[in-house]
């Protein structure tokens, strides 16, 4: 299969490696989809801290199921995306249900290979199924989850003022849900 590596900051180069092999509770999946996010773009420039090279980028992704061992929740075809944070299950953090502080956090695309590749193994834990949504959409699913979560964090209540600093993809989603959730949006950016 072909995989788009980046070799070092500013380099990108395409290789082939085998097709990644059916593990316990894992899925295979095919990239359909991947979106561009800010922590490729520092990783090509050389600006991605905690970052060892090479490394294959790419978190935002929509993706279709090729290989699975059965369960209720999934099958061979379905359209998906998953949580590209994958915690261990097992320290001190993970046990309390602390999953977003776990010692052994492994970012996908980021500490381990991501998605710039034609098929990819993740975990079936991590999956989210895709429904209706098209490939398109499901891109954008990891991007807006950030925008709902601090926005749902925040606790934005109607007819509150919020300011988003930044109109990037993440800003435009915080400003979305923000206006969903009654709030009078303000924007601020450089451009």
């Amino acid at each position: 299969m072909k995989v788009l590596l980046c070799e070092e900051p500013g380099r990108f180069e395409y290789i082939k490696r085998n097709e990644p092999l059916l593990q316990e509770e894992k899925a295979i999946l095919k990239v359909k989809r991947i979106g561009i996010c800010g922590t490729d773009l520092h990783a090509f420039e050389g600006t991605q801290p905690y970052f060892e090279y090479p490394r294959v980028l790419g978190h935002e992704l929509a993706c279709e199921i090729v290989d699975i061992k059965a369960n209720n929740e999934f099958k061979i075809g379905d359209r998906v995306t998953f949580i590209p944070y994958f915690n261990c299950g097992k320290c001190i953090a993970c046990r309390n249900g602390l999953t977003n502080c776990c010692v052994n956090m492994k970012v996908f695309g980021v500490h381990v290979d991501g998605g710039m590749s034609e098929y990819i193994s993740v975990p079936v834990d991590k999956l989210l199924q895709g429904g209706n949504m098209s490939f398109d959409e499901l891109a954008l699913v990891e991007p807006l989850a950030i925008g709902a979560h601090g926005i749902r964090r925040a606790a934005v209540r109607p007819g509150e003022f919020v300011l988003v600093v930044g109109a990037g993809p993440i800003g435009l989603g915080i400003m979305e849900f923000a206006r969903i959730a009654g709030a009078n949006v303000i924007a601020m950016d450089m451009n």
